[in-house]
């Protein structure tokens, strides 16, 4: 291979580099992702192009340009308070607290300046007109109504509360029960697993040295008897029949022969 294959190969190359570096420039460009409480909007030469919504949008790289990011969560503005007069003539302050959505971003950009201060002046102006064609009685008996529907609200979302707080004991009682069920279950099944352990052990020693072993159960069984009797806090003295002395007797004998 000589030098000038060599250099054609490597421009060659280069040129393959380069253009994939420009198609994943324009993919990155042109491919936007708008959260999902936000719009943005899109200007083309210095002039409204699109509004992007929440997701995965295309625009044209290099020509189109995301602009302004809006904000369309809830927003409350601070609360206010303004003078108002009355159908008849009586002066009043009202309190007013605003919430308000923005769902066309692009007249908030293109056709005001300073949208909580123009939501603010409309509100009052709204408040005092509506005040104005009430008298001072109807004023008073609206601000009842509104103070009983605040209470009303506060009372449901009280029982609301409380009542989502019962259900979770009720469910936290109830997988408690179950847990102290599961761990009983698996105690009685440990128990029954070693009586059952127990119980082969001793079919199997009677199986294989048989009436001896039996015998010799017996005998133990006898002398722990005979011992817990014995040792009882009242038990000074121990009195039992001929028999029983013999039959001890015998299985002292046997768990000596044993030993």
């Amino acid at each position: 291979m000589t030098e000038q294959d060599i250099l054609n190969l490597l421009s060659s190359n280069l040129t393959y580099i380069l253009l994939a570096i420009l198609i994943f420039v324009l993919i990155f460009r042109g491919i936007k992702i708008v959260p999902q409480s936000e719009q943005h909007v899109v200007e083309r030469f210095g002039r409204l192009r699109s509004v992007l919504g929440p997701g995965i949008n295309f625009i044209v790289p290099f020509l189109d340009k995301v602009r302004h990011r809006i904000s369309i969560l809830e927003r409350q503005l601070p609360t206010a308070s303004q003078d108002a007069i009355t159908k008849d003539n009586v002066l009043v302050q009202v309190d007013t607290s605003v919430f308000y959505r923005i769902t066309q971003p692009e007249k908030t950009v293109y056709r005001i300046r300073d949208v909580d201060a123009a939501i603010a002046t409309t509100v009052a102006g709204i408040v005092r007109a509506e005040i104005g064609k009430m008298d001072l009685d109807e004023v008073q008996a609206t601000r009842d109504a509104m103070l009983q529907q605040l209470n009303a609200e506060r009372a449901r979302r009280a029982q609301v509360t409380e009542a989502e707080g019962q259900k979770r004991s009720v469910e936290l009682q109830a997988d408690a029960e179950l847990y102290a069920a599961e761990q009983t279950a698996k105690a009685r099944r440990v128990q029954a697993d070693a009586e059952a352990y127990a119980t082969g052990v001793v079919a199997k020693a009677i199986a294989d040295n048989g009436l001896e072993a039996a015998q010799y159960q017996v005998a133990l069984k006898q002398v722990e008897a005979l011992n817990a009797l014995g040792a009882g806090p009242s038990s000074q003295t121990v009195i039992v029949p001929a028999q029983a002395l013999e039959a001890f007797g015998n299985a002292f004998n046997m768990l000596k022969g044993k030993s």
